[in-house]
């Protein structure tokens, strides 16, 4: 069975997307191409375990094992060595991609304290949008006991879209619960 955000997408998203940009063929629909999640671990120098409990943290939050990032040059002004371990990401697609969106929009997001929405300025300019959290506590797999450190994460969703404006409303259609203007 495919994902229920998957089938929202095909059955509401793109004939809304193709009716408000006038595209004369559903490939030039924008879609979400990949979803990469990253855990920065710079306390991983002085603490070896912090390494293996983010890992797990993102295998359980994603349903796919992190791969372990490792630095490409030494930087002495972090005490980095060329080699060292420095993070975790992930990299989702298919149906594992849209099912972790679902939950993030639906579960994971409302959970934040004071939340007012995402911000609409983290596009890059080509319809991609870049996510900062600052916990891991926010998905509710995640369970708060077994945690040893609360760590932030970074979630960015490529998407093929060619603007800004053509991401942000596949986003917003999609869920994403954007900030409104407070000026």
């Amino acid at each position: 069975m495919a994902p229920r955000l998957k089938e929202r997408y095909q059955k509401e998203i793109v004939p809304e997307l193709m009716k408000e940009f006038r595209y004369g063929n559903v490939m030039q629909v924008p879609r979400v191409e990949k979803v990469t999640l990253n855990i920065g671990l710079g306390e991983a120098r002085e603490n070896a375990r912090a390494v293996e409990s983010a890992t797990a943290d993102l295998a359980t939050i994603t349903g796919q094992k992190p791969v372990v990032t490792k630095s490409k040059r030494a930087i002495a002004n972090f005490k980095i060595r060329e080699g060292m371990t420095i993070g975790a990401a992930v990299t989702l697609r298919g149906d594992r991609m849209y099912e972790f969106l679902d939950r993030m929009l639906n579960a994971a997001l409302p959970r934040i304290r004071d939340f007012h929405g995402v911000p609409v300025k983290a596009f890059d300019g080509r319809g991609n949008y870049s996510l900062g959290l600052r916990e891991q506590l926010i998905f509710p797999e995640i369970e708060y006991d077994k945690v040893d450190r609360i760590r932030g994460m970074q979630i960015n969703i490529v998407t093929t879209a060619r603007t800004d404006e053509e991401g942000r409303k596949l986003l917003e259609l999609m869920g994403m619960p954007f900030a409104k203007d407070r000026s």
